[in-house]
């Protein structure tokens, strides 16, 4: 007897489309556009318009965010408390879409007051203190793929489906690092856009409720490795380059806390880089 498949939706076939599943999710959705014609015209149609927006609309990524809208979130990012909302978040949101808006053709206003040019920093660095501003505060879906739910377990299976996917996406490895001796634990990642390809966010979280974020991208030839500390308003941010990656860490904490935490992010890199492979 032949059973009816019920058809994949959208959000499942675009996510197929972006390389995001795996498994037996993958399978579904390629038996279903091998046996669909109409359906697989209409995804390589999708994917005509999102290859040509990225060659049209990614070099916007690399532009400076502009003063005025860095300014307001700059001035109040950091402060992530109950009375972090409203009108302070939304303006956080637009500064974190407007960062990655190239690809719906936003338009950026130039100015360069001297506090908030962050000149020795690269664009990255910018688009990691934004991403931070914008996903830190969430409650519901601070992440997307989440490593906190089910049992022991289940946790420990999404860390491994997290780091196989972002190191697939990012064509970096994507190492998910142990923070608990600083009092952080991991929440879970999510997948970004960035100026030349992909970046990837791991978010952790303390006992109370702060946060802070790991961008992770893969490094421009010839990236200085130079480990370096910046702050604008409420927010630290320490980044360096080691090998193939670039990272920065992200959150408001002091100088000395952040520190503490990138030492320990950097030993645990270069532990994993020596690991001998099997």
């Amino acid at each position: 007897m032949i059973m009816d498949v019920q058809r994949p939706d959208d959000e499942l076939i675009s996510a197929w489309l972006d390389g995001e599943i795996d498994g037996a999710d993958c399978e579904r959705v390629q038996a279903w556009l091998r046996d669909h014609p109409d359906d697989a015209a209409r995804v390589r149609l999708w994917a005509a318009d999102r290859d040509a927006l990225r060659a049209r609309l990614s070099p916007v990524l690399d532009e400076p965010v502009p003063d005025k809208l860095a300014q307001t979130v700059w001035r109040r990012a950091g402060r992530f408390g109950t009375g972090w909302r409203g009108p302070w978040l939304q303006a956080a949101m637009a500064a974190g879409l407007l960062v990655a808006g190239a690809l719906i053709g936003a338009t950026w206003v130039r100015g360069t007051p001297p506090d908030l040019s962050w000149t020795s920093a690269p664009r990255w660095t910018q688009r990691a203190a934004f991403a931070h501003a914008v996903y830190a505060p969430e409650v519901r879906h601070p992440v997307e793929v989440s490593v906190r739910e089910g049992d022991a377990a289940q946790q420990r299976e999404q860390e491994q489906h997290l780091s196989r996917w972002l190191t697939r996406r990012l064509s970096v490895p994507v190492k998910l690092f142990d923070l608990r001796d600083q009092g952080f634990e991991l929440v879970g990642g999510r997948l970004l856009p960035d100026g030349g390809g992909p970046s990837a966010q791991l978010m952790y979280q303390d006992g109370a409720g702060q946060r802070v974020t790991i961008y992770l991208r893969k490094a421009d030839p010839n990236a200085p490795a130079a480990f370096r500390f910046e702050r604008q308003g409420d927010l630290g941010l320490f980044y360096w380059v080691e090998g193939s990656s670039g990272f920065a860490l992200v959150g408001p904490q002091s100088r000395e806390k952040l520190l503490a935490l990138a030492q320990s992010i950097y030993q645990q890199d270069q532990q994993s880089a020596s690991a001998p492979t099997r």
